[in-house]
């Protein structure tokens, strides 16, 4: 069950956490923005060395907590601070307790402040790869984390539909010079009932917000889209990373740093149709980076912009949106089911 919110506790928390204070290469440029959206993470800002996640434990009522954080970059210097009692999403954090903050970047170091439930401010400092209390009690290094399912083989009975060997099976099929898959793809088969592996990675945006921020979309039978965006450290909505598009927030947001590898094991239903009367929705089970966000849910209308060939979704391809943002793919395979 969700742990209660007990301002007392918040307070210990954020206590807790009052620590010492301790040229960009060229990017593409994100289609609607201008701003610069970067594609390999040996080529970005000055910022992305300090977002990411960190974990560690802080003594509260003379008890260790274990604590999540998630450092958001946004651009020039700037960062949204999330954190999370009892871990990371999807890794020991119950929602809905969580605090937030508010970071700059001077140099070699990022200052934040958590504000409490009281209002009170906390400072804190991102410095050499770690959360270092001013005291040094506590120390919360960078952790990358890394899904059970990335490079998952396909099994017997699969289609490989992307192995960066070619893209004959894939219309507007391109690849990068490093043999990743490039978005805007669409599968030459259509497929129903089936389960999918997908591989993706989004840009690094940190100027970009909202939709025009690493997005691109998986439409399965061409029709039903499973959110891609850069959604690190937001709340985790229905047309946010992890999302069935205006159907379905994920059960918790599993959207890891941009320019982190992440997968979608999706299980797939199609709908039920007597004659032109559905008598039975699509149904949808979701794995986003190993964690199930969408379990077994009916899924009653279709995504516009799809492709669909039927319009029902009954079958279809699959299609990675290109939504002008240089979202990459890769270990792209599905099986049909019997």
């Amino acid at each position: 069950m969700p742990l209660p919110f007990r301002p007392a506790a918040g307070r210990a928390i954020a206590a807790a956490l009052a620590l010492a204070l301790l040229p960009t290469p060229a990017a593409i440029r994100a289609a609607d923005t201008g701003n610069p959206a970067y594609a390999d993470p040996a080529k970005t800002d000055d910022d992305f060395a300090f977002q990411g996640e960190y974990v560690g434990e802080v003594p509260v009522n003379g008890s260790p907590l274990k604590l999540g954080i998630q450092a958001v970059a946004l651009g020039e210097g700037a960062f949204d601070i999330v954190v999370y009692p009892g871990g990371l999403p999807g890794d020991g954090w119950q929602a809905p307790t969580k605090l937030k903050g508010k970071g700059k970047r001077d140099g070699t170091a990022v200052t934040f402040e958590v504000t409490d439930p009281d209002g009170r401010a906390h400072k804190a400092v991102i410095k050499d790869g770690a959360i270092l209390a001013a005291d040094g009690a506590a120390k919360m290094p960078k952790v990358e984390r890394k899904s059970p399912t990335l490079g998952a083989k396909a099994p017997e009975g699969a289609v490989v539909i992307f192995d960066g060997k070619g893209v004959e099976k894939l219309e507007g099929g391109k690849t990068t010079p490093d043999g990743l898959l490039m978005q805007g793809v669409t599968t030459k088969d259509s497929f129903g009932d089936a389960t999918w592996h997908v591989e993706f990675r989004l840009p690094y945006q940190p100027k970009d917000r909202g939709q025009g921020r690493g997005n691109s979309g998986a439409y399965v039978a061409g029709a039903y889209e499973v959110q891609m965006l850069d959604s690190f450290g937001l709340e985790g909505l229905n047309n946010e990373c992890g999302g069935i598009y205006s159907v379905a927030a994920p059960l918790v947001n599993m959207c890891f740093p941009p320019l982190s590898w992440q997968t979608y094991d999706i299980d797939y239903t199609a709908p039920k149709y007597d004659g032109d009367k559905k008598t039975a929705p699509a149904r949808m089970t979701v794995r986003h980076n190993g964690v199930v966000i969408h379990d077994n849910i009916a899924v009653n209308q279709i995504t516009p912009g799809g492709v669909g060939a039927d319009g029902k979704g009954v079958k279809g391809p699959l299609h990675l949106q290109d939504h002008g943002n240089p979202v990459r793919y890769r270990n792209v395979w599905v099986k049909p089911k019997p």
